[in-house]
């Protein structure tokens, strides 16, 4: 029995020693390990460092978190194929006498070989404009570009004589916007499609949210032409009835029509009953016969200026007459009127939706103006005109200010005209034009204003003019026509337009000797280039003219 019992033992302990018998899996009732979930990566944007400023400040307003890591970003923004079309500028500072380069001249520049009016200039601009244009043509040869902080590129430029390439948005006054290719941005006719200073950026995920179609909205852009004296009398008078009324613009009607307002400084009055024009300057009373409004109107004239010295030469009721030809012809016009009331009120217009105002005076002494009863040109009462300058800009207008001012036969300014200038440009005036001037005077900037003392004639007889020491001058053939650009509610600048006259009548656009010699003469005299080592003498006295037969 205790040998059965022993054995019975071992029995027991080989059962417990064995390996356990495997059941089927599909018996076992178990809990299976946590199924593997996906986990959405959140919401990130990558600005490319190529993307300007503007555009980025628009990014800002997507309320999307940004990253500095492309490898983070759900969505991105930077150059692409297409998208938003992003328009750059090749601009100089404002007195740069040339005014195109190519395309090629730019691309041989970028590789190192300096072309065309690039020769001997680098090139400024923002760090995010050269990533985009280093997509664009490769990298830059060493030492072409400067990278400078937008807000420093103009004040850098002026300084060192340099061109830059920046951003449409970042054009302002004080630079001079070069045609590429023959195309500018400023410009109405300017045409994408050949310009080669622009790049697309886009979204990875464009539906995502619906970006610009461009920076550069042809709807918002205006321009208008500032013109010197215009008085169709005499000399001008006699060539229109030998070879048309039309003839004076036939050669710059086309500057003048394609802007979106054109000035005319008129300073005669029509009058039906006015003499058969003669050639000559010995005739002081002036007037032009109604017929002549066609040339005003052929060259596209949207508003007339009546600051002028003869505009009461014909008395009252040729000056009512005139006004009323205006009022038919819809012509708005302002710096004269039918009471001293009406002579002081602006012009307000809205181009394009930029609000334009133009105001206007006559600062001479001996010149009768506008009453309360009387017609004739706005006397400049600086006090009245300061206060309506601050209200209308306070309106969200940009304000032009026109003066009939006193007349110098050198590039001034003279006499009297830096402090009337300089009041209405302090007050506010973004612009302040002289429309007096007989021979053309210098240009200044005043803080954010662009002050031209004085553009020369328009259309009027003086090919010559002689000086009390018997001088015969023929400086007053040269002509300044203002061309000033707006775009959505700001001043963007001006280009200066060149004239020659001839024939006592027509002026003709300058050749680009004549350009040069003329741009670099009034540069120099505004104090902005060296011309010469010994500085050109300018008369400090009053000149009295001597009438020509």
């Amino acid at each position: 029995m205790k040998k059965t019992l022993i054995y019975i033992l071992c029995i027991a302990m080989l059962a417990a020693c064995a390996p356990a018998a495997s059941t089927p899996t599909n018996t076992i009732a178990s809990t299976p390990p946590p199924a593997a979930t996906s986990t959405s990566m959140p919401e990130a944007l990558w600005i490319s460092p190529a993307v300007p400023s503007d555009l980025i400040d628009l990014a800002q307003t997507w309320k999307i978190p940004q990253t500095d890591d492309p490898a983070f970003a759900t969505h991105k923004l930077d150059i692409a194929d297409s998208g938003t079309l992003w328009i750059y500028a090749l601009v100089a500072p404002f007195p740069t006498l040339v005014d195109d380069a190519t395309s090629q001249d730019l691309i041989s520049t970028w590789k190192g070989v300096p072309a065309g009016p690039l020769r001997g200039r680098g090139l400024l601009m923002a760090e995010s404009t050269l990533e985009a244009f280093t997509a664009l043509w490769g990298e830059p040869a060493s030492g072409v570009v400067t990278t400078v902080s937008p807000d420093a590129l103009a004040g850098l430029a002026w300084s060192v004589s340099a061109w830059a390439i920046i951003p449409f948005e970042d054009i302002q006054p004080k630079w001079k916007v070069l045609t590429v290719d023959g195309q500018s941005p400023i410009r109405k006719n300017f045409d994408a499609g050949t310009y080669p200073l622009k790049i697309n950026f886009g979204l990875s995920n464009p539906e995502l949210i619906a970006l610009p179609e461009s920076n550069r909205d042809e709807s918002k852009l205006a321009t208008v032409v500032l013109t010197g004296v215009t008085a169709l009398v005499r000399a001008t008078a006699a060539t229109m009835e030998m070879k048309s009324v039309t003839y004076p613009g036939t050669l710059i009607g086309d500057w003048l029509r394609e802007a979106d307002v054109t000035h005319i400084s008129n300073e005669v009055p029509f009058d039906k009953a006015c003499p058969t024009p003669k050639g000559g300057y010995t005739n002081l009373i002036l007037c032009s016969d109604p017929k002549y409004l066609e040339l005003l109107l052929d060259v596209g004239a949207d508003i007339i200026e009546l600051t002028g010295d003869h505009f009461a030469d014909r008395g009252v009721n040729a000056m009512l007459d005139t006004l009323e030809i205006y009022k038919e012809n819809n012509l708005p016009y302002y710096g004269g009127g039918a009471n001293a009331d009406e002579a002081r009120q602006p012009v307000l217009m809205e181009v394009n939706g930029n609000k334009i105002a133009f105001m206007g005076c006559n600062g001479k002494l001996k010149y009768a103006k506008a009453t309360d009863t009387v017609p004739g040109a706005a006397d400049c009462d600086y006090d009245f005109f300061v206060e309506q300058i601050k209200e209308v800009k306070a309106q969200g207008y940009m304000v032009i200010f026109t003066f009939q001012h006193e007349e110098c036969y050198f590039a001034g300014p003279c006499y009297t005209h830096v402090e009337g200038f300089h009041k209405v440009a302090d007050a506010g005036a973004v612009i302040v034009s002289g429309s007096q001037a007989h021979y053309p005077h210098i240009m200044e900037f005043r803080g954010d204003s662009f002050i031209h003392y004085g553009l020369g004639n328009l259309f009027f007889d003086q090919m010559t003019y002689i000086l009390l020491d018997g001088t015969v001058i023929d400086e007053t053939r040269r002509e300044f026509m203002d061309r000033h650009v707006f775009y959505d509610g700001r001043y963007l600048g001006a280009e200066l337009l060149t004239a020659m006259l001839e024939d006592y009548s027509r002026p003709r656009p300058m050749t680009e000797a004549e350009r040069t010699e003329f741009l670099s003469e009034y540069f120099y005299l505004s104090g902005w280039i060296p011309l010469s080592p010994t500085p050109i003498p300018q008369p400090t006295v009053t000149l009295t003219p001597i009438a020509l037969p």
